[in-house]
């Protein structure tokens, strides 16, 4: 940290051979991207925004060899987060993905607005992606390609709508997906389950519908399953007893209905949350062998029955919801 102040020279542009340009918590202001994008050898370049004023993006499809590309907000002081009445809003540089060897692009959480690049489908080069907590909008069937070196996707918090490509199953190296709180609808994909390297799968307060697809019992990798406060109904059909490796499961605000699943073989579980969705029947006994399991939520079903004895047995358990059923 070094506090400079003033504007970015414009002899930056002459730095023929940097391939590494960081710029952090300074002051610095003026076109930002302008001086930057002239440097056709920068192959790293990560700026952070104190003056939201003059920002240009024109010449960043000259940057041939980039291969990381992050971009942050930046305050000094709470009274300057006060200060600001009306946030700037950009929209994401079309040309940004162009170069052909883009490997990392972070904009998360910043007022990013407008829709996701149309260059960024042929990136196929991407190996991480942040553009999560933006105002982003667009048809996400039509804006993401096949990328064979992906591992982290995060489309969190903005405003996709449509439906999921199955070009995310053929994605063989993703490991993470993220793209809660959106507006995407329709089916969850089955090929969604030939991405086997799967580890999380977050696609949770959207508006997808229909039964959660068997092919799901294939990501034997995973470790985070959340598909809660969505439309999905019918029973659970995927084989969660494959899922031996799975940690947090979180399914609930649905209509799911018909039995809770055998989880038996998911001995790592220590999230669980099946509450608000049309369960019915018992509570399997096989839950009281998840010792690791410490939140426990099965409320709102139609379940009955007895409380099984083998809960108690759950020496790790911190919180326990089952109410709203009809058990004793």
């Amino acid at each position: 940290m070094n506090n400079l102040i003033g504007t970015i020279p414009a002899s930056l542009g002459n730095l023929s051979s940097i391939s590494y340009l960081f710029h952090f918590s300074n002051k610095l202001s003026g076109s930002i991207a302008q001086e930057f994008g002239i440097v056709s050898s920068l192959s790293d370049l990560k700026l952070s925004f104190y003056n939201f004023l003059c920002i240009s993006f024109a010449s960043i499809g000259n940057l041939t060899k980039i291969t990381c590309f992050r971009l942050f907000k930046q305050f000094y002081s709470i009274e300057e987060v006060r200060n600001i009445s009306k946030p700037t809003h950009w929209s994401l540089p079309n040309n940004v993905f162009l170069g052909g060897s883009l490997e990392k692009f972070t904009a998360n959480n910043n007022h990013f607005i407008g829709s996701i690049p149309k260059s960024m489908r042929n990136c196929t080069s991407l190996i991480r992606v942040r553009l999560d907590g933006n105002q982003l909008i667009g048809n996400i069937g039509e804006s993401f390609g096949v990328y064979p070196h992906l591992i982290y996707m995060d489309l969190s918090y903005n405003r996709l709508y449509g439906e999921l490509s199955t070009n995310w199953g053929q994605c063989q190296n993703l490991t993470s997906l993220k793209i809660s709180n959106n507006d995407i609808s329709g089916r969850l994909p089955p090929r969604l389950g030939e991405a086997i390297q799967l580890h999380v799968l977050n696609l949770s307060s959207n508006k997808l519908n229909g039964e959660i697809p068997k092919e799901l019992g294939k990501l034997t990798f995973l470790l985070d399953l959340y598909l809660d406060n969505n439309k999905f109904y019918g029973p659970i059909r995927f084989n969660l007893g494959m899922l031996s490796n799975l940690e947090q499961l979180n399914l609930a605000k649905n209509s799911l209905s018909g039995l809770i699943p055998d989880l038996g073989n998911c001995k790592k579980l220590w999230m669980l949350k099946l509450s608000n969705n049309h369960l019915s029947k018992y509570i399997p006994l096989q839950i009281g062998n998840l010792q690791y399991l410490q939140y426990l939520d099965l409320s709102k079903n139609f379940l009955t029955g007895e409380i099984p004895q083998q809960l108690g047995d759950l020496k790790m358990l911190e919180i326990l919801n089952l109410s709203q059923c009809t058990l004793w």
